[in-house]
């Protein structure tokens, strides 16, 4: 990308109103305090968004952005890994660095403080260029010593400098908190890193924990193996992809669970986003989450929307509406009876950053716009869809100008948004409902995708499933005595889940039995609440009005639509044991 070009943002001037932070383009103004995880955390955006965001944008003429659909969960691996993009591992921990204990191996760099002896400063800081110096490439040793010749390395006055040097070291840098007692702040404690990752034990913890593994049990291993770990990994804000990232999540993990305040962060060169865990309260039950990275807008934006990002100053390239996005996200407690029960993590929020001062802007639509889902499946059945997915993992399809296409595009597309279509409202899905049944089950179309037969019946599997759980969805609210967004009482509860179930069971042709399983369980759930049970059915038909006789009769219905669910069910699990392999992944029987 070249610099002469007018409407794309220099690099340099990132962050320049940000409080006169640059002294030049490599060279901070002061030397930053930073004695919180909070205060490292937006002393690292700065850093990071100029120099391996922003720059390598500036830089690159084919700079891969990043879709907001890839910001979504559940993530998927991106296949291609980008050389000439930087990428780095980073853990900060918010106490002083104890060699010896630590639980990870890494390359130690001393605290040089003001504190210290002339003599044994200088001693530090000649260790620290050495330490760095063994770990670079043989090519950039002269460069680097040239550079940091009589410097503190460890200082983070000098950690922007540092950027390309780092980025041409193997695994992780540390940070920790040092200086005298009161005054401590954070520093560059070490490089070369290796975060510690034991990911066969904690997926198989995790899955006997949540219940997909048991003891000794070989196939419901085999058979779930892939969902948790997918699950385990996605509550890091991850996809199942880079040793980078698995280190990363599991390590964070690890930390959290004794108790550390503790900050890890990282680029990939495949996926291009910084990707940031931390934990500054050790009793809260989960860490946060967030990414950042250059998105290019959806063409569904707002003109309005559009309009305000251009005129406050919003746009890293104005022609190619490029901005940088940090996107927060809610982790979620695994729940066996949820239809959306692979749901990890979910999106809090999303706001644009500013380029030269750093301030927040959020806007609706800026990636949970569901006009803009819908258009991208429109393009997707005409065959109009320019762009590229990955299929099941392992196989990237571009453009979708054949059959073959359009269908792994269309079923990337279900797996994808699943459960936000689950959750969709009635309006919305009716729309997407239209699109999908015209293209799947026009006539013709079993003639039309003769040849593509197996894939044929995953989309239409698919599809089925979502169209299941969205009716499980309904009972799950029905179950809390809502509909609708109202709140009901116990009448209209039993009145609409038997209207519900009547219509489910004549759909489970395409059996799903995770579904049929969560069915049975809020049915149960129903039958057995304490205060309809004793305000209604356990009392004499005479001592009950009319409307607790109409109670007490869908009560009876529900319980005959249960039996028959529970009959299904053990019908087909004796014809067939290996159901549950179908539960996640949307394959009926």
């Amino acid at each position: 990308m070249l610099g002469g070009a007018l409407m794309i943002l220099d690099w340099k001037k990132l962050f320049t109103q940000d409080g006169g932070v640059w002294a030049d383009a490599w060279t901070l103004a002061a030397p930053p305090k930073l004695q919180t995880l909070a205060a490292l955390r937006h002393f690292l955006d700065i850093v990071h968004i100029r120099y391996c965001l922003v720059k390598p944008y500036w830089e690159l003429p084919d700079y891969p952005l990043v879709d907001t659909r890839e910001l979504m969960p559940s993530f998927e691996a991106d296949l291609w890994e980008h050389k000439k993009l930087p990428g780095f591992s980073l853990v900060a921990f918010a106490r002083p660095i104890c060699y010896f204990t630590e639980v990870f191996q890494f390359d130690s760099l001393k605290s040089v403080g003001s504190h210290l002896r002339s003599d044994v400063a200088q001693q530090f800081m000649s260790h620290n260029i050495a330490a760095m110096r063994s770990r670079l490439p043989r090519v950039l040793h002269d460069h680097f010593e040239l550079r940091f010749e009589n410097a503190d390395v460890s200082g983070l006055e000098h950690y922007p400098a540092l950027i390309p040097f780092l980025m041409n070291m193997d695994r992780a840098q540390v940070m920790g908190l040092g200086g005298q007692p009161g005054n401590m702040q954070f520093h560059l404690a070490g490089v070369y890193a290796s975060l510690p990752s034991d990911l066969d034990t904690e997926v198989k913890r995790y899955g006997l924990r949540i219940g997909k593994f048991s003891l000794n049990d070989h196939d419901s291993y085999e058979e779930n193996r892939s969902f948790v770990l997918q699950h385990l990994m996605e509550l890091y804000g991850y996809p199942v992809a880079s040793e980078r990232r698995t280190s990363a999540a599991l390590f964070a993990r690890r930390l959290h669970k004794m108790g550390e305040r503790f900050l890890i962060r990282t680029l990939g060169q495949s996926d291009r986003t910084i990707s940031t865990m931390w934990s500054d309260d050790p009793n809260e039950p989960y860490l946060h989450v967030n990414k950042i990275a250059l998105v290019r807008l959806e063409d569904s934006m707002s003109e309005e929307a559009l309009l305000r990002l251009k005129d406050g100053g919003f746009m890293v390239d104005e022609e190619k509406a490029v901005v940088i996005l940090k996107v927060t996200y809610r982790q979620h407690k695994f729940s066996p009876d949820n239809v959306r029960q692979e749901r990890a993590l979910s999106i809090e929020n999303a706001k644009v950053i500013h380029p030269f001062t750093g301030e927040y802007l959020a806007l609706p639509g800026l990636i949970r716009d569901a006009g803009s889902m819908f258009l991208r499946l429109n393009d997707i059945v005409r065959g109009e869809h320019s762009g590229r997915i990955t299929y099941r993992r392992n196989e990237i399809v571009e453009n979708t100008d054949t059959e073959e296409k359009r269908l792994k595009f269309l079923y990337a597309w279900l797996s994808k948004h699943q459960r936000r279509i689950i959750s969709y409202s009635d309006e919305f899905f009716a729309k997407i409902d239209k699109v999908l049944d015209t293209y799947l089950f026009s006539p013709g179309s079993d003639e039309r995708f003769n040849e593509l037969n197996d894939l044929y019946g995953e989309v239409k599997s698919r599809y089925s499933y979502i169209q299941q759980a969205r009716k499980v969805r309904m009972l799950e609210e029905l179950g809390a005595r809502e509909h609708k967004g109202e709140r009901i009482g116990y009448g209209r509860m039993l009145e609409e889940s038997v209207r519900l179930l009547h219509g489910l069971k004549f759909e489970i042709v395409d059996y799903f039995d995770s579904l049929v399983g969560t069915v049975i369980a809020i049915g149960e759930s129903m039958l057995n609440d304490r205060y309809l049970v004793r305000s209604y059915i356990e009392k004499a038909d005479d001592d009950l009005t009319q409307n607790g006789l109409e109670i007490k009769r869908n009560y009876g219905k529900l319980v005959a639509l249960l039996d028959e669910f529970k009959a299904i069910r053990k019908s087909r699990t004796e014809k067939n044991p290996q159901l549950s392999k179908g539960a996640q992944s949307g394959i009926a029987f």
